[in-house]
């Protein structure tokens, strides 16, 4: 059976297509599936790809004698039902108006986590998850469906981690008791943080973090961005496909230039002008815009270490700030780079978990300065409460 899975519109994830493949061609299907993996790496579009392919729906792969449905998409299949974490008060047109963007795009930001509104660019996170009514009401009763024309009913969840204590419990009851040709496909950023039970009924399929080139080569065939934009999102991306390419390139080439100031400002420990920064990178990015943001403050260091080991400026990410990258180089011999780098990894996910994005901008500062100097920083991190008054205190 020649089964080309997800090869019209999946970014990367080879090991896990192939999976995929075999499981088809061996006619080999479980009754649940749960997909893994890092933020933006296609979870949700890769879940689409499988109902479609389980079903036999030929739009998001190449399914050769597999294809047996007349139906454009999984979304016009009735067999295939998608569901997502929602906030408390939510109507069901809010849900499928997400659902009709899906249905356009694969790799569109529905999760009203990420995207609060539809109609602005809020940058406040909204609180999602899945009640137990929502189960009861709107989850439970479709798996109680017979197929009307598919192979299975299929129904996909994603984020199962944020399900609420009673749902899962009560989820929990539908996979120990699966009905006749149902199938569930679940989504998650935190495996390790589901209850046992659940991932012990589930077949894992982990999805890997996206390479740069792969992220580029759909940031070009996909979303039609010229190769220079492309290869500087990539790099930029952490490997977040379907958040980059919403990126405003002009904006981020904004930030970039408000990085070097941070650092500037950061060695000069300039107080208000790094308080009036970080303010303004607060007030004006959710908290993916404020990660991109030290994506951007890690690819500009890395540069520093290029260029610094090399002297080569074709090496370099970030050219059009080569002035800068050589100044600060010739100036700043010792600075301790590699560490620089360590501590913004240690505060991303405390910026993930809502800690407040001046603090921590400033904590960063903190300790660049000194770092930058080539000297430990004043304050260990086993004494993080110190940071702010000392701050103050300068």
């Amino acid at each position: 059976m020649d089964i080309k899975f997800g090869n019209r519109r999946i970014i990367g994830q080879q090991r896990a297509k192939e999976q995929v493949e075999r499981m088809l061609a061996a006619d080999r299907v479980s009754h649940a599936y749960l997909l893994s993996g890092p933020k933006g790496v296609g979870k949700t579009a890769f879940a689409l790809a499988m109902a479609e392919a389980i079903n036999g729906v030929e739009h998001l792969s190449d399914l050769g004698e597999h294809k047996s449905s007349k139906k454009s998409s999984w979304f016009t299949h009735p067999d295939i039902h998608v569901f997502i974490p929602k906030p408390t008060k939510v109507d069901t047109e809010e849900l499928r108006g997400r659902l009709e963007l899906l249905a356009k795009d694969p790799y569109e930001i529905i999760d009203f986590s990420q995207r609060p509104s539809l109609d602005d660019d809020s940058s406040k996170n909204l609180q999602a998850f899945y009640p137990i009514d929502y189960f009861r009401d709107d989850i439970r009763p479709i798996a109680k469906l017979k197929p009307n024309e598919g192979d299975r009913i299929v129904i996909i969840l994603t984020h199962v981690e944020t399900m609420r204590k009673e749902t899962a419990n009560a989820f929990l009851n539908l996979l120990e008791e699966p009905s006749d040709r149902l199938m569930f496909i679940l989504t998650t950023e935190n495996y390790e943080n589901l209850l046992p039970t659940i991932t012990s009924r589930c077949q894992h399929i982990p999805l890997g973090a996206l390479r740069d080139k792969e992220v580029e080569q759909g940031l070009i065939e996909v979303d039609g961005l010229d190769a220079e934009d492309a290869a500087y999102l990539a790099r930029v991306s952490n490997g977040n496909y379907a958040m980059t390419r919403f990126f405003d390139i002009s904006k981020l080439k904004e930030n970039r230039e408000m990085v070097v100031q941070y650092l500037r400002m950061a060695f000069s420990q300039d107080a208000n002008g790094l308080s009036t920064l970080v303010q303004d990178w607060q007030s004006s990015n959710n908290i993916e815009g404020l990660i991109a943001i030290t994506n951007l403050i890690e690819m500009y260091i890395r540069d520093l270490m290029v260029y610094r080991e090399t002297q080569n400026k074709k090496f370099i990410t970030n050219i059009d700030q080569l002035q800068s990258i050589q100044k600060f180089v010739q100036s700043l011999e010792k600075a301790r780079l590699e560490e620089m780098i360590e501590h913004l990894d240690e505060f991303r996910p405390a910026l993930k978990q809502n800690v407040n994005p001046k603090l921590i901008f400033i904590v960063i500062a903190l300790r660049f300065s000194t770092l930058m100097r080539g000297l430990d920083p004043e304050i260990s991190t086993q004494d993080n409460w110190n940071h702010i008054p000392a701050f103050v205190s300068r």
